[in-house]
């Protein structure tokens, strides 16, 4: 829940990328799950098992190969009663933008704030290669232009959500935690970030629009 805010007291916007300005992997999650006749949010189920020391969670932060991503989430579902390599879940990452989300970053920006993103990504597979196409991938390189700052798991070696992570963005961007404004499709993300007193929105899993309202009411932009 987002606590009263003072438009006057906010100097900075912070975003996800992944599930925030495309669509999310959990989507696609959903369509293998269901053509393979998996229980609902089992691939989510085991991203979140051990949810720090988990072979995703080392992949994000870049500790082991793709190689051995491949074969320890391979045995991880295994364990969880159905084999599915890590080649495999990278594969189903292909990701779609949505371009109000962005439209949302270009009136932030006009306005004066802050910005910055924290995206949890893969070694040599960054946000924007993750796009289906070429002009996507464009738009998605335009789109991290905006951002005075971007922290990549994969290249600070820590993630999402690990504290330390929303610290060093607060401290690229020289604000205070109760500065920001911090936007994610996962709650387990936006836990930490109100914490330390962020305030947080969630963004839908199918619709951004109302976190875009929410986000535009809060800063009392136009």
């Amino acid at each position: 829940m987002t606590p009263d805010v003072n438009s006057s007291h906010i100097e900075a916007v912070i975003f996800d990328f992944g599930g925030v300005f495309t669509t999310s992997p959990v989507e696609n999650f959903s369509v293998f799950e269901r053509e393979n006749d998996l229980p609902e949010r089992f691939i989510g189920g085991v991203i979140k098992d051990n949810h720090h020391g988990n072979a995703w969670a080392k992949f994000e932060r870049a500790q082991i190969t793709l190689d051995a991503f491949d074969a320890a989430f391979a045995l991880e579902t295994k364990a969880a009663g159905f084999e599915i390599s890590g080649r495999r879940l990278v594969a189903l990452l292909a990701l779609t933008l949505r371009p109000e989300m962005a439209e949302a970053l270009h009136r932030v920006k006009a306005a004066g704030y802050k910005t910055g993103c924290i995206t949890n990504n893969l070694p040599k597979l960054n946000s924007s290669e993750m796009l289906s196409d070429r002009t996507k991938s464009e738009k998605a390189r335009e789109i991290f232009s905006l951002f005075d700052h971007v922290i990549e798991s994969s290249k600070a070696g820590v993630r999402k959500p690990e504290p330390r992570i929303y610290e060093m963005m607060c401290e690229a961007l020289n604000v205070s935690p109760r500065a920001c404004i911090f936007l994610d499709d996962l709650g387990v993300n936006l836990k930490p970030a109100r914490a330390m007193g962020m305030t947080t929105i969630k963004v839908p899993l199918h619709d951004v629009k109302p976190a875009i309202v929410e986000l535009t009411a809060l800063l009392q932009l136009a």
